[in-house]
C-alpha cells in the first residue's frame, strides 16, 4: 500500500505530492506516476493503488480492462481489479535487472479501454545491501626485488561487489606492517582499486618474504567484507626494470568486430641484457572480471585482440591493465593501462507492435481523428535506438509520438471515400543508425461513405443546336450526370426551371425525363419566331440532406432554307424609271436592286442575275452587288426604253429565288453637266504632285543638317588632333620641348634696367604665347641667371657664364659683350638717341619683340637646320631693326637661353660646323610678323 510505503521511507510525501500535482496539469495521455520499491520484495507486495492515483473509476476497472504493459519478457507487476492495487507478480532482484546502473528503474505502460487510454508507470528498484564483496583470486602472491626504491606502487586483485551505491564497494583495508601502505584508487566509472605503496625499502636478508591481509569493505549497513591473503616474497636485485614508451593507450572496436581482431600493442623496453631484457606481457591483477574472456594478449608481442564477444548495450568503455616482466632472476614488472572504447553498430531492427485499429473510419472524421496506436521498440542505444516511424507520403495520415516509443496514428487530412475508399498503410520503423534498419507492418483502415458531393457533370452547361421544323416528342440531349457517391446517396432527379421572370417555357416548348435526364421537345420549333432558348436543369440526389446541381441548357434553333428572297428596291408593285444618257461609256452605273432574305447564313447568301432585257449586250448585273450598269457604250440603234428583270437567288438547299422588273430610259446629257466636271482635272494627279514635293523638301533639308554635322565633327577632330601632334612632338621638332611649356629667361644682365624683370613663357604651340609678366621689386638679372643655371647641367653652366673651373655657388664676373653704347644698341627705326644707362629696348612692345625674335632663331639653332636670323650674325633683327643692327652689335643671347630636352649649342658657330650656308629668314620673318599683328 502507499501509506506503508511512505510509513517505511521508501516514498517521500513531498515527492507523492508533488507528482501528483504535476499528473493533474497533464494530460492524460501524457500521465506518468512514480513508485519506489525495495529489492527482493515478496510476492503479492503492494507497490501502489494505480486507480486512485490515476483518478479512475474502480467500478468500471474490470469493463475496461485495466492491464499492465512493460518491454521485459516477465511480468513483474500486475494490477488488482478490485482494489486497483499493483503487486509484485515476480522476483525483484536489481543486479539481475539492471546490473551495475546505478539507478533501476523499470518503465510500465497501463492500458484501459472503452475508451481507449494509455498511461505510464515508473518503478524505482532500491538496492538493498545483500552481497558480499568477493576477490576473483583466494591468494595474491607478489614478488618485489630488494633494490625496489621506496613509493613503488604494486596493482592488488581489485574485489567485486554486485551491489550499487552506498552498498558497492568503498574502500580497502590492508594489515599493518612497516613496509607497506595502501592506496586506495578511483576509476573512470566510480569502481574503487587499491594499490600497495612501498614506503620502506625491502631486505631480503632480514626477511625473505611477507603475509599481509588486503580486506575490501562496501558502504551497507551492517557493513561486508572480504579478505584476501598477500604473500609478498622479496627477491635479488634486478637494477633494470621494463617500462612502458607510454602509460595509457586508447583504441575503439566495433561491438560486432569478431574474434581475433587487433585492439592495440603495448610495447615495454628493458635495457638489461639475456633472460633480464627479455619481457614477457600480462595482464594486470586489478582488471575487472571478464577482461580476460573478451580479450587476449600476446605475451611475446603485446599484442592485445578480441576474443569474446563485445556488446555495447553491456559494457562502452573497457579498461585494462597490463604488466611487463622481464626473465631476469629478480624479474621487476612495469604496467600501463589501455582503454578500450566499443563502438556502438545497429545490430537490432526495430519491432512494431500496433495495439488497436479504429475501422472504418467516415469521411467526415475531423482531423486528428485517432486511427491506430503503435509501440515501437529498439534494442541499440544512441542514434542507433532512435526510431521515427512513416507512412508513405501523399496519404491523409499522420504519425505523432505521444510517449516514449509510442506512436498514435491519425488524420492529417480530409477523407474522401469517393477517391480512396480504403487504405493499406504500409507503416515504416527506421532508426538512425548505419546502416539503417527497419521494419514494416501494414494497417488496414475502410473509410465509410457521406452523402458530401453534389451531382457531377461533364460540363456545367449544354449547348444544344436543333434545326427548325424538327418533329415532336424527338429527344433534343441527353444529360450526363453522375453522383460519385454510394448508390443510395447516388440516386439522381432531374427537373427543368425556368430562369428569370419568363415562364410557359417548359410546359409549352420542352420536358425532360425525371430519371434518365432526357430532353425533348414538345412542338416543332421556328427560327424565324425564336431562335435562342434558356433553361436550367435541376438535377438532386438521394442523401441526406439532399444535394443538388443546377446545370444552363442553351438551345439554338438552327435555320433550315424556307423563306424565299424579297424585293426592296425597286418596290414591287411600283413603277420604277432609271435614266441613262447616251453618251455614257462602258461600266456606266445604271441603278442597283436589292434584295432581303428572312433566313440566316448561307441561306441569306443572295445572288443577281440578268434574266431579261430588250437587249442583253447593253447592261450588265453585279452578281452579289446587284448593281446595273452598261456593258458597253449606248448605240443609236439602241432602243429608248429598256425593260430589265433581274432574278434574285438566295444560298439555300434548295434554292429560293424571286425576280425584280427596272426601267432604264435612254436621254441626251445636258451641257450644264459637262461644263461641271471639265476634263483633263483630276485632283488625285493634283495631290501626288504636292506629295512629292513636299518629300524632296524634306530630304533636302536633312542632308544638309547632316552635312552641316559631319563638318563640325570633322573640325573638331582636326583641331583634336592638332593639338595632340604638337604635345607628342619629339625632340627634333622645332621648339624641342618635352612638355606642355617652356619657360626661357631672355636677355637677362643689362638688357633690362634693374627694377624691371621679364620672363617669357612660349606654350608648345608657337603661335600661341603668354602674355609677358612684369615683376616689379624682382632680383637683379644677373643674381636670377644665376639661381637658374644652379640647377642646370655643369657644363652648360659653364658654357652660358664662360668660366671653366667657377662652380655654380661663386659669383662669376659679368661678360662685357653685355655693355655696348647707345649707338650700338637698336631700337625701332636703326640708331637711338638716348642715355647709355636708359632701357634698352625703348618700350615693352619692342622687348617683346626681341625677345620672340631670340628665342625663334634659337630654336632654328638648335634644330641644326638653319641660320640664325636672316643672315649670318643677324640673329633675324635685321628685319625689325634695320640692316645696320647685325650681331656685331649685340652680343650671343643665345648662350643665355637654355630650352629643356635639347642638347644643340646656341652658337654661331654650329651652323660653321655643320658647313651648312646660312639659310634664308623667311620663316622666321613670318613668325615675327605674326606676333606684330598679335
Amino acid at each position: 500500500m502507499v501509506p506503508e510505503a511512505w510509513r517505511s521511507g521508501l516514498v517521500s510525501t513531498g515527492r507523492v505530492v508533488g507528482v501528483l500535482l504535476l499528473l493533474g496539469a497533464l494530460n492524460k495521455a501524457s500521465t506518468i506516476i512514480h513508485y519506489e520499491i525495495l529489492e527482493e520484495r515478496e510476492k503479492g507486495f503492494i507497490v501502489g493503488n494505480v486507480v486512485a492515483d490515476l483518478d479512475l473509476d474502480l467500478g468500471s476497472l474490470s469493463a475496461r480492462r485495466l492491464r499492465v504493459v512493460s518491454g521485459a519478457s516477465r511480468r513483474f507487476f500486475e494490477v488488482n481489479w478490485e482494489t486497483g492495487e499493483m503487486f509484485v507478480n515476480d522476483r525483484l532482484d536489481r543486479e539481475e535487472l539492471c546490473g551495475t546502473l546505478p539507478s533501476c528503474t523499470v518503465t510500465l505502460e497501463l492500458v484501459v479501454e472503452n475508451p481507449l487510454e494509455l498511461f505510464s508507470a515508473e518503478v524505482v528498484i532500491q538496492d538493498i545491501n545483500d552481497n558480499n564483496p568477493a576477490f576473483p583470486t583466494g591468494e595474491m602472491k607478489l614478488e618485489i626485488s630488494e633494490a625496489m626504491a621506496p613509493g613503488t606502487r604494486f596493482p592488488l586483485e581489485s574485489a567485486h561487489d554486485p551491489d550499487v551505491g552506498s552498498n558497492s564497494l568503498q574502500t580497502y583495508e590492508l594489515s599493518h606492517n612497516e613496509y607497506f601502505a595502501l592506496r586506495v584508487q578511483t576509476r573512470e566509472d566510480s569502481t574503487k582499486y587499491a594499490e600497495l605503496v612501498l614506503e620502506r625499502a625491502l631486505d631480503r636478508e632480514r626477511e625473505q618474504s611477507l603475509q599481509l591481509v588486503l580486506t575490501a569493505l562496501d558502504g551497507g549497513t551492517p557493513a561486508r567484507s572480504a579478505s584476501l591473503p598477500i604473500r609478498i616474497t622479496v627477491l635479488d636485485a634486478n637494477d633494470n626494470a621494463p617500462a612502458f614508451n607510454q602509460s595509457l593507450y586508447r583504441a575503439r572496436v566495433l561491438e560486432d568486430a569478431p574474434p581475433g581482431t587487433r585492439v592495440a600493442q603495448v610495447l615495454a623496453t628493458d635495457l638489461d641484457e639475456g633472460p633480464n631484457g627479455e619481457i614477457v606481457y600480462s595482464f594486470g591483477s586489478h582488471n575487472r572480471a571478464g577482461v580476460r574472456e573478451l580479450f587476449a594478449l600476446d605475451l611475446v608481442t603485446g599484442v592485445l585482440t578480441i576474443k569474446g564477444r563485445l556488446d555495447f548495450e553491456d559494457t562502452k568503455l573497457h579498461e585494462i591493465y597490463i604488466q611487463a616482466k622481464d626473465k631476469g632472476s629478480n624479474p621487476e614488472g612495469a604496467h600501463c593501462k589501455v582503454l578500450v572504447e566499443v563502438v556502438d553498430v545497429n545490430d537490432n531492427a526495430p519491432e512494431i507492435a500496433v495495439t488497436s485499429v479504429y475501422s472504418p473510419v467516415p469521411e467526415d472524421a475531423p482531423l486528428g481523428t485517432v486511427i491506430a496506436l503503435l509501440s515501437v521498440t529498439d534494442l541499440d542505444a544512441g542514434e542507433n535506438g532512435l526510431v521515427t516511424c512513416e507512412v508513405p507520403p501523399g496519404l491523409p495520415f499522420t504519425l505523432i509520438s505521444s510517449l516514449k516509443n509510442y506512436f498514435t496514428l491519425k488524420t492529417s487530412a480530409v477523407l474522401d471515400r469517393e477517391a480512396v475508399p480504403e487504405y493499406n498503410l504500409s507503416i515504416t520503423a527506421r532508426d538512425a543508425g548505419s546502416p539503417s534498419l527497419s521494419a514494416l507492418t501494414t494497417v488496414r483502415v475502410q473509410v465509410s461513405d457521406i452523402n458530401d458531393n453534389p451531382p457531377q457533370s461533364s460540363q456545367s452547361s449544354y449547348d444544344v443546336y436543333v434545326e427548325e421544323n424538327n418533329l415532336a416528342g424527338v429527344p433534343i440531349l441527353n444529360l450526363s450526370v453522375w453522383d460519385p457517391d454510394a448508390p443510395q446517396n447516388a440516386r439522381l432527379s432531374f427537373f427543368l426551371l425556368e430562369p428569370g421572370a419568363e415562364t410557359g417555357l417548359v410546359g409549352r416548348y420542352f420536358t425532360i425525363n425525371r430519371d434518365s435526364g432526357v430532353l425533348s421537345s414538345l412542338v416543332p420549333l421556328d427560327y424565324e419566331d425564336r431562335r435562342e432558348f434558356e433553361l436550367i436543369a435541376h438535377v438532386s440526389d438521394g442523401g441526406t440532406p439532399v444535394l443538388a446541381t443546377n446545370l444552363s441548357v442553351n438551345i439554338f434553333v438552327t435555320d433550315r432554307n424556307d423563306n424565299a428572297p424579297q424585293v426592296l428596291y425597286p418596290r414591287p408593285g411600283q413603277t420604277s424609271m432609271e435614266m441613262l444618257p447616251r453618251d455614257a461609256a462602258a461600266g456606266h452605273v445604271v441603278s442597283r436592286v436589292v434584295g432581303w432574305d428572312a433566313d440566316a447564313g448561307h441561306n441569306a447568301w443572295l445572288s443577281y442575275n440578268l434574266l431579261g432585257a430588250h437587249n442583253h449586250s447593253l447592261f450588265a448585273v453585279g452578281l452579289h452587288t446587284g448593281q446595273v450598269s452598261t456593258a458597253r457604250p449606248v448605240q443609236d440603234t439602241d432602243s429608248p426604253r429598256q425593260t430589265l428583270t433581274v432574278l434574285i437567288t438566295d444560298n439555300g438547299e434548295p434554292s429560293l429565288s424571286t425576280t425584280a422588273t427596272l426601267t432604264v430610259s435612254l436621254t441626251e446629257e445636258s451641257p450644264e453637266a459637262r461644263a461641271e466636271f471639265p476634263p483633263g482635272s483630276d485632283p488625285r494627279e493634283q495631290n501626288k504632285n504636292l506629295t512629292f514635293y513636299l518629300l524632296l523638301s524634306l530630304i533636302l533639308v536633312s542632308v544638309g543638317f547632316a552635312a552641316t554635322v559631319l563638318g563640325v565633327i570633322i573640325f573638331k577632330v582636326y583641331k583634336w588632333k592638332q593639338s595632340r601632334d604638337l604635345y607628342r612632338a619629339p625632340v627634333s621638332s622645332l621648339y624641342r620641348t618635352p612638355g606642355p611649356s617652356l619657360h626661357a629667361d631672355a636677355v637677362r644682365g643689362g638688357l633690362m634696367s634693374p627694377h624691371l624683370y621679364h620672363q617669357v613663357y612660349l606654350t608648345t604651340d608657337s603661335r600661341r604665347s603668354d602674355p609677358l609678366l612684369t615683376k616689379p621689386g624682382a632680383a637683379s638679372p644677373l643674381a636670377s641667371r644665376q639661381n637658374t643655371l644652379r640647377s642646370c647641367d655643369p657644363v652648360f653652366y659653364r658654357q652660358v657664364l664662360g668660366a671653366e673651373s667657377a662652380p655654380p655657388g661663386q659669383q662669376a664676373p659679368p661678360n662685357t659683350d653685355w655693355r655696348f653704347s647707345q649707338a650700338q644698341r637698336p631700337g625701332t627705326s636703326g640708331s637711338q638717341n638716348g642715355d647709355e644707362t636708359g632701357t634698352w629696348p625703348n618700350n615693352q612692345f619692342d622687348t617683346e619683340m626681341l625677345q620672340a625674335m631670340i628665342l625663334a632663331s634659337a630654336s632654328e639653332a638648335a634644330d641644326g637646320s638653319s641660320t640664325l636670323g636672316g643672315g649670318a650674325g643677324t640673329m633675324g633683327l635685321s628685319a625689325r631693326y634695320g640692316p645696320q643692327f647685325t650681331l656685331q652689335h649685340v652680343p650671343d643671347y643665345r648662350q643665355n637661353v637654355y630650352i629643356p630636352g635639347s642638347n644643340a649649342t646656341l652658337t654661331n658657330a654650329a651652323g660653321k660646323r655643320d658647313g651648312k650656308a646660312p639659310a634664308g629668314g623667311n620663316g622666321n620673318k613670318k613668325k615675327s610678323g605674326k606676333k606684330e599683328k598679335k
